[in-house]
C-alpha cells in the first residue's frame, strides 16, 4: 500500500465491506477525518482502544496477541489514540512489529503527525495502510481546493441525504474554514431545510449559515473599515464567547478584507505604471463587480487610510500563518485575533 489521503480513502470505501489490513497509520490535524477513517477501518468488529499518553508497548503487544472470542475467527483491532508519544517511546519495538507479520490482530496508530523520513512512515507506506488526514490545502497535505470541494459534494453531502453544488461548497469553506467536523455539522443543519435528495446551493448557505453569526461578521468588518476598534472587538468577543473558534472566524473576516486588499494592490500597481485607474476598476479586478457591492466597497476603502489598505494582504497572511502555528492554542488564538482586529481598525 502507498500513502493515500482520507478524501480518497473514504470515498473509495463508502460501503460496509470489511477492509483487509494488518497495520494502519492514520495521521493528520483534522480530528473529524481521523475519526471517520478509524471508524471505517475498524468496522463493526471487536475493538480495544488505548490512549497513547498512558499505554505501554508491553500492554499493546499483549493485546495484539489475543485472538477474538466474539467475531468467529475475524481479526480484532487495537487502536492507539494520540499515539505520537507512544511512538516516540516505543519506536524500535513498533518498527520491528511493522517489519514482521502477519499478526493475530490489527493495529491502528492515530497520530497528529508523522515525518516522511522516519522508518515507521516508510514501512507503513510500503507494505501497510498509511492515510493522511489533513484538510488544509498545501503540498504537505496533498489537499487542493478542488479535491476538498469534491469531498464535500460527493461524500459529505450524501451522508445527509442531500446534494451540494460546487458554489455552495466554496461558500461554506469561505465562511467556516476547512475543519471537516464543523463543515459536516453545518451540512447536517442545511439538510433540514430540504427534502431528501434536494440540493444545497450557495444562496441557502449564505442565508442559513450566516444567520446572526454572519451579521456579526459584517458588523466587525464595517467597524474595521470605519476605524471603530471598540465596536469591532465587542462583536468579535460576542462570537468567541458564543463558542466560535478563532481558526474558523479568521477566514470569515478575511474573505471580504482580502478582496479590498487585492483591489488596493491592483490600484497601486496601476499608479506605479503611470496609469490613472479608477477605484471602481480596481475593485472589478479584485472580483467585486455587482453595483451594490462596488458602491459599498468604495465607501469602505475611502474610510480606511491608504496605508492600512495597502497592508491588508500582508497582515492577513501573517495572522493566518501564526494562527496555524505559534498562536494555535492556549488562549493565544483569541489574543492574536483581537490584536489583529485592533491593528486593522486603528485610525493611524
Amino acid at each position: 500500500m502507498s500513502k493515500t489521503h482520507a478524501f480518497e480513502f473514504l470515498d473509495a470505501h463508502k460501503d460496509d465491506q470489511p477492509i483487509d489490513f494488518d497495520v494502519a497509520g492514520v495521521y493528520g490535524a483534522d480530528p473529524a477525518l481521523v475519526s471517520w477513517v478509524a471508524m471505517r477501518l475498524t468496522g463493526q468488529g471487536d475493538v480495544t482502544r488505548y490512549d497513547g499518553d498512558a499505554v505501554r508497548w508491553s500492554d499493546v503487544v499483549e493485546e495484539l496477541s489475543i485472538a477474538s472470542l466474539f467475531d468467529m475467527g475475524e481479526q480484532r483491532t487495537v487502536v492507539v489514540r494520540a499515539a505520537d508519544k507512544f511512538l516516540s517511546k516505543s519506536r524500535s519495538e513498533i518498527e520491528a512489529y511493522l517489519a514482521g507479520g502477519p499478526h493475530a490482530c490489527r493495529l491502528i496508530l492515530q497520530l497528529d503527525s508523522l515525518a516522511s523520513n522516519t522508518k515507521v512512515y516508510k514501512l507503513l507506506d510500503k507494505q501497510q495502510h498509511l492515510i493522511c488526514c489533513y484538510s488544509e490545502t498545501g503540498q504537505k497535505s496533498g489537499v487542493t481546493a478542488a479535491n476538498r470541494r469534491s469531498f464535500l459534494t460527493k461524500y459529505m453531502a450524501p451522508r445527509h441525504q442531500v446534494k451540494m453544488n460546487a458554489a455552495a461548497a466554496d461558500a461554506l469553506i469561505e465562511m467556516l474554514g476547512h475543519d471537516m467536523g464543523m463543515l459536516d455539522t453545518e451540512i447536517a443543519k442545511l439538510s433540514l431545510y430540504l427534502d431528501p435528495g434536494g440540493t444545497i446551493d450557495e444562496a441557502l448557505v449564505r442565508d442559513v449559515v450566516a444567520g446572526w453569526q454572519g451579521k456579526t461578521i459584517w458588523q466587525i468588518i464595517d467597524a474595521i473599515t470605519a476605524g471603530d476598534a471598540a465596536e469591532a472587538l465587542k462583536q468579535l468577543d460576542k462570537l468567541i464567547d458564543g463558542g466560535q473558534p478563532a481558526i474558523a472566524l479568521l477566514p470569515q473576516i478575511a474573505w471580504s478584507l482580502r478582496r479590498l486588499g487585492l483591489a488596493t494592490s491592483a490600484h497601486l500597481a496601476a499608479e506605479r505604471s503611470g496609469r490613472a485607474a479608477r477605484l471602481e476598476e480596481s475593485l472589478n479586478r479584485a472580483g467585486i463587480t455587482r453595483p451594490n457591492e462596488v458602491s459599498k466597497a468604495v465607501k469602505d476603502m475611502k474610510q480606511m487610510t491608504r496605508a492600512r489598505a495597502a497592508q491588508l494582504l500582508p497582515w492577513l497572511l501573517d495572522a493566518d500563518l501564526r494562527l496555524k502555528g505559534t498562536h494555535s492554542a492556549g488562549g493565544r488564538d483569541r489574543f492574536l485575533l483581537e490584536q489583529f482586529v485592533l491593528k486593522l481598525a486603528a485610525k493611524h
